[in-house]
């Protein structure tokens, strides 16, 4: 599935509420955000208008892995 090139940080955060992730801070230009689901984690997002691919991927990636999901279940499940 072919990532989203037009994405930026509230919709990516509210999209991630689904696996219950919430703001937790902001520093600058970045939003700190966590989940309790699956365990504890948290990632950091940077609040930009598009957020770039490659910063996406990254992201999408680490949380697919954190929920033992592939990036394309990931992405169906987000409905990006």
């Amino acid at each position: 599935m072919k990532l989203p090139r037009d994405i930026d940080a509230v919709d990516l955060i509210r999209a991630l509420h689904v696996l219950g992730y919430a703001k937790v801070r902001q520093t600058g230009s970045h939003i700190r955000i966590k989940t309790t689901r699956d365990g504890d984690y948290s990632e950091t997002i940077p609040c930009h208008s598009p957020i770039k691919v490659g910063t996406l991927n990254a992201i999408l990636g680490n949380i697919a892995q954190h929920h033992h999901l592939t990036k394309d279940a990931l992405l169906q499940l987000l409905k990006l």
